[in-house]
């Protein structure tokens, strides 16, 4: 168990003369749906935008607000459809069974993030340096959010530091880039908002470094759509906790 406090790594320069080139990867964008009719075409759109080989999965866990209707007219995505609301996790779950890129990247179907960031992701894995990149809204100081999420932000990385050694300031960031085979050998249990505690809880007991890169947001409140709330943010929490103990 660590007993110091660790320094966040962040993004390492650009390579220079002599570093190992980058690695042509596939990238599995991974988009978990639920009544987002405000916000998906353009996530849709700023994912389609990336330059960056790729695929588009989409699982709408049964939206009722017209999501899925719109998801059936958008080019360039593979759309999976739970037939009952199951939670982002198991959306995460549903996505990886067919998914075929190198590396996977989680994103939001809202606007709190940009994917502009997330080739500086895929670069460290491309690289070599690492098989699991965070993007952290905290590297770059205090983002826009409510000092209640801050707080709760703030208690999850330093509880993953201190159980894991894990080293990052951003346990519950949204935006997190893994290696595909690993992502899958980690044997996910989630089924909700747990996605993010458990899959740094079994990075961490493998021993597997993550590095974290500084990334834009912009958060969402309760009234445009935010469907986190704060016993999710106590299960994040007993998450950790329970994962330090038993596997």
């Amino acid at each position: 168990m660590a007993t110091t406090k660790p320094k966040a790594r962040a993004a390492a320069a650009p390579p220079v003369e002599g570093e190992a080139p980058a690695r042509l990867l596939t990238i599995s964008v991974i988009i978990p749906v639920y009544n987002e009719r405000e916000t998906i075409r353009e996530a849709l759109r700023r994912v389609r935008a990336l330059d960056w080989p790729k695929e588009i999965l989409v699982v709408d866990d049964a939206s009722t607000d017209g999501s899925a209707e719109i998801l059936a007219q958008e080019p360039g995505i593979r759309c999976l459809c739970h037939p009952r609301n199951l939670g982002k996790g198991m959306a995460i779950r549903t996505a990886l069974e067919v998914a075929t890129g190198d590396v996977v990247v989680i994103q939001d179907a809202d606007l709190e993030y940009d994917p502009q960031d997330v080739p500086r992701l895929i670069a460290l894995i491309a690289r070599g340096e690492a098989r699991a990149v965070y993007g952290s809204r905290f590297l770059n100081g205090r983002p826009p959010m409510r000092l209640a999420n801050y707080i709760c932000n703030r208690i999850l990385a330093a509880t993953a530091n201190l159980l894991y050694g894990a080293g990052i300031t951003d346990e519950a960031t949204c935006y997190k880039a893994i290696d595909m085979q690993l992502l899958r050998d980690l044997d996910l249990r989630c089924r909700r908002f747990e996605f993010c505690p458990e899959v740094t809880a079994k990075l961490g007991r493998r021993g597997q470094r993550i590095l974290e890169v500084p990334i834009r947001y912009v958060p969402r409140s309760f009234d445009a759509g935010k469907k986190i709330r704060w016993w999710d943010g106590a299960q994040a929490l007993w998450t950790l906790i329970r994962y330090r103990f038993s596997k």
